[in-house]
């Protein structure tokens, strides 16, 4: 009898064991496959090298650089950008395979590293003379764009704000940006603008009225402020 009742006991035993760890090990099966199912963010997804956003948008540092990151990068108002691999550029915002035919772009050539631009110009280019000068609030400026154009314009302020619109006949303050700072801009009707900074008596506040331009020389895209307080154009 007591034979039985030892081998009930160590079956009992060896069963609670087994019990136990399975239900221990439970919770830890939902959040691996929870894991596994999040997917990876692309830093540097190719819609930012197709159309509007080629000509728009300012891809982040460390991604090859798009049609406007470029120009701006070669007028002095952006650092130099260094360049992921190829495969990213390959990748959507959440990381899927883009469909067969869509092209992605490939990184730019040559050993590019982040380094800051001299400034009114890039490393290649004559110093520019600066269109205005204010005197900076603290290091910040308040900048009062206004649209005297019948068109919309497109603006953002680069590291900061996503692209915005700014409906014609209308203006807007952006607030307590910190210098140096660069702003780009353009027509949503592809024309050009004729832009003219006037710095105000207040300390730190900056007005760019946008008109159209009728000479395509005239048109600018592009305003950096630097930390000096000198204002340039491109």
């Amino acid at each position: 009898m007591n034979m039985k009742s030892q081998k009930f006991r160590k079956s009992a035993e060896l069963f609670g064991a087994i019990c136990g760890g399975l239900i221990i090990s439970l919770p830890a099966m939902p959040q691996a496959l929870a894991q596994e199912s999040i997917p990876k963010v692309n830093p540097c997804p190719r819609i930012f090298y197709e159309e509007p956003h080629n000509n728009q948008v300012v891809v982040p540092p460390g991604c090859p650089p798009n049609a406007i990151t470029q120009r701006l990068a070669a007028q002095g108002l952006l650092p130099v950008p260094a360049t992921r691999s190829q495969d990213q550029t390959k990748l959507g915002v959440g990381g899927e395979v883009p469909q067969p035919g869509v092209s992605s772009p490939g990184p730019a050539r040559g050993d590019q590293s982040q380094q800051p631009i001299p400034e009114g110009g890039s490393t290649n280019q004559p110093p520019q003379t600066p269109i205005a000068t204010i005197a900076l609030n603290n290091g910040k400026v308040d900048i009062r764009l206004v649209n005297d154009t019948a068109a919309n314009i497109t603006f953002q302020v680069i590291g900061d704000t996503a692209p915005r619109s700014l409906q014609g006949k209308s203006d807007v303050i952006l607030q307590s940006l910190n210098a140096p700072v660069t702003v780009t801009f353009q027509r949503d009707d592809g024309g050009q603008l004729l832009v003219t900074p006037q710095a105000s008596s207040d300390p730190g506040k900056l007005e760019v009225r946008f008109n159209e331009a009728t000479d395509a020389a005239q048109g600018r895209s592009a305003m950096r402020i630097e930390k000096n307080g000198s204002v340039f154009l491109n």
